[in-house]
């Protein structure tokens, strides 16, 4: 646990509850094992000095009565002195003086060396002095009570001189304590014992009652959170019922929250894997079935069949009926669908109107057998719905695997040709790949599903090969070439421009381009405000007049002046449209764009351009200039042509300049600029 909270937070160093909890038991408990010996000890030797200076003070009451009884029998001082002895010894380090007052000592003379002892006591003199009894304690082994006796009416009928209440002496008894410290320890070592037992038995208990009530279920606690982190599961609980109530409510809080979490999850997983519409699988999951039947197809060599089912004019039941019942008509016709399915067979609607079927273990013979089956009872079928029932007819589309294709987006390629080949013989078909035409289809649809992928991806950009004046050398223009980024591979246009062009997206490419060159011109005119940019433009844009208007606006926003642009012009662009083609160029020329006539010689009708199409430049088609070294027959072409455009007052470009003969004759001819791979090849600007 400890171990855990530390990598969560960060690696510092953390102790788990139960370490705290036991490490402040020792400690505590530590420290009242100390507490309680010192206060023991300090209670004991109260105790030893007050009952030795109690028994001290009973001794020299006891002896003054003895010797005072003996003074008046009439003993003398060597009977005095003998009973003294006799109550040395009778106990063990017992010491017992008598001294005696000046007044006695005036009356009865000085015992031998008593003067000097009681000189050298400043206690025992002091205690002579006043009268008053003094206690004073020798180390850990003894206590001295000096006890002073005083006069009275009987003592003063001896003691002529002396006055009631005068002192007469002092008792000096020195006493033993060690006798009473031993009894004290007998009595309070044992009491000490149990309570430092009872002490332990106490942080004990607190120790695994807090372990348990407190530490366990927390750990517990962790533990499910560990679990579901790791496991992503939240069906786990924590279980259990805890004696703190507010551990109790933690962990049904927990648990609470817990089960919200996985409710929605599970929501959330039904609505990623689910069309919300008419509870089949999506699209997302359609690809993960179809993913898993192709790596078992691979692995053992089954087969199956896929059937892409498409309605026909459904958007005439939307506009008409409304969308409610469109929503309707399409439950209905999932239900219907999903009606003869066999276990394992899947059905997901892909979006739409689009419906899939996947048919494990299926060859194609008995795929399209079931695609016509189903064709036939769709097309006796009416659904019912609030405004009455309504019949709907769908274009079949079926591939198998693995002769239609091995990988998912070449099976999606082959259902998109199908579908596509049973919505143009006239809708309401079951269709198959069955030509060599089917199947050179499929490879442009599988390369234009790459195509719009890169599009969407921002991966399709403009590269750029310089233009040279030929005279000067110098790079004056560049010519933006489209490329695809596919991570560190760059696939050049002739590998998916016509593909671009059979499936009606060249627009989009040419648009991409358009951006990506304009962004890069905007940066070069910094340094060279006068380099110029050639675009290609297909057909497809040429014929929208309406983005064409957008040109010069697009070209300004980047910052850029429309004398820097050139837009380049093919036969195959100009001639379907040519009236339309002039009038955009007209149009566009009063913005000070200029235009060049691109592949010039290729066709028939390039030099009828000329004539009717206004335009600046003209690029010589690049195989006449290829051959132009080792060939006379080209080199005239080009002379003719270069000769030819200077009497319209148009500057020509030669393309395809790969060497550098090529290059000098060029310059003999008088070409005005040049561009191919002998002055670079298309790159991205750095």
């Amino acid at each position: 646990m400890g171990k855990m909270v530390s990598k969560v937070f960060g690696g510092s160093k953390q102790i788990t509850l139960g370490t705290l909890l036991i490490s402040l038991s020792v400690i505590f408990l530590l420290l009242a094992f100390a507490l309680i010996f010192i206060l023991s000890g300090a209670v004991r030797d109260r105790a030893v000095h007050d009952l030795a200076s109690e028994s001290a003070q009973q001794t020299s009451r006891l002896v003054f009565r003895s010797l005072y009884s003996a003074m008046r029998k009439g003993w003398s001082k060597r009977e005095i002195k003998e009973a003294i002895n006799q109550l040395n010894s009778s106990v063990p380090g017992l010491s017992i003086r008598v001294y005696r007052a000046e007044i006695v000592e005036r009356e009865y003379g000085a015992m031998p060396g008593e003067r000097d002892i009681i000189a050298a006591d400043p206690a025992l003199a002091g205690v002579l002095r006043d009268g008053k009894d003094a206690t004073l304690f020798q180390g850990e082994k003894s206590i001295r009570y000096l006890y002073s006796v005083r006069a009275d009416k009987e003592c003063v009928m001896c003691h002529a001189n002396s006055t009631e209440g005068a002192v007469h002496g002092v008792i000096d008894v020195t006493y033993p304590i060690d006798t009473i410290k031993t009894s004290l320890n007998h009595v309070i070592n044992p009491i000490v014992s149990y309570f430092l037992l009872v002490m332990g038995l106490v942080f004990a208990v607190l120790y695994f009652m807090l372990r348990h009530l407190v530490a366990v279920p927390l750990a517990n606690l962790v533990r499910v959170m560990q679990q579901i982190s790791h496991e992503r599961d939240f069906s786990h609980r924590v279980e259990g019922r805890h004696w703190v109530v507010e551990l109790q409510r933690l962990a049904e809080y927990f648990n609470l929250l817990l089960r919200t979490v996985q409710d929605y999850n599970n929501k959330l997983e039904e609505l990623s894997v689910r069309d919300p519409l008419t509870g089949l699988y999506n699209r997302r999951k359609f690809e993960e079935f179809l993913d898993q039947e192709i790596a078992r197809g691979e692995r053992y060599f089954h087969t199956f069949s896929i059937i892409m089912v498409d309605l026909d004019n459904f958007k005439f039941i939307n506009d008409n009926y409304g969308h409610p019942v469109g929503d309707l008509v399409l439950k209905e016709l999932s239900a219907f669908l999903a009606s003869d399915l066999r276990r394992g067979d899947l059905l997901a609607r892909l979006g739409g109107d689009e419906f899939a079927l996947i048919f494990p273990d299926t060859p194609a013979i008995t795929g399209l057998q079931v695609a016509h089956k189903l064709h036939k009872l769709l097309g006796e079928k009416e659904f019912d719905v609030p405004v009455g029932t309504i019949g709907v007819t769908a274009s079949f589309s079926m591939v198998s695997y693995p002769e239609d294709g091995k990988t998912r987006e070449e099976i999606y390629a082959a259902m998109d040709v199908v579908l596509y080949k049973a919505k143009s013989h006239g809708k309401n078909q079951v269709m198959m790949a069955e030509s060599a035409h089917d199947r050179t289809m499929m490879s442009i649809f599988r390369h234009g599903d790459f195509l719009r992928q890169a599009l969407r991806e921002g991966r399709v950009e403009a590269f750029l090969q310089p233009i040279v004046d030929v005279k000067r050398n110098v790079v004056v223009a560049y010519e933006a070439l489209a490329r695809i980024r596919d991570g560190e591979n760059i696939i050049p246009a002739c590998d998916f421009i016509e593909v671009a062009d059979e499936l009606g997206m060249s627009k989009e490419v040419d648009r991409a381009v358009f951006q990506s060159a304009l962004l890069h011109l905007g940066k070069i005119r910094v340094d060279r405000p006068q380099i110029k940019m050639f675009f290609n433009l297909s057909a497809r844009s040429f014929g929208d007049v309406e983005w064409m208007r957008t040109i010069p606006g697009m070209v300004e926003q980047q910052g850029v002046a429309c004398e820097n642009v050139v837009l380049e012009i093919t036969e195959r662009e100009a001639l379907p449209h040519l009236n339309q083609v002039k009038e955009v160029i007209d149009e566009l020329r009063l913005s000070h764009i200029a235009f060049a006539l691109d592949d010039f010689g290729s066709g028939f009708s390039s030099f009828l351009y000329l004539k009717y199409l206004a335009v600046d430049y003209v690029k010589i088609e690049g195989s006449f200039v290829r051959q132009i070294a080792i060939d006379d027959r080209d080199r005239v072409m080009v002379q003719h042509i270069h000769q030819m455009a200077k009497e319209f007052g148009l500057k020509t470009v030669a393309e395809f300049v790969e060497d550098e003969e090529t290059a000098k004759i060029l310059v003999e001819i008088g070409v005005d600029f040049s561009q191919g791979y002998f002055y670079g090849h298309p790159a991205r600007p750095a």
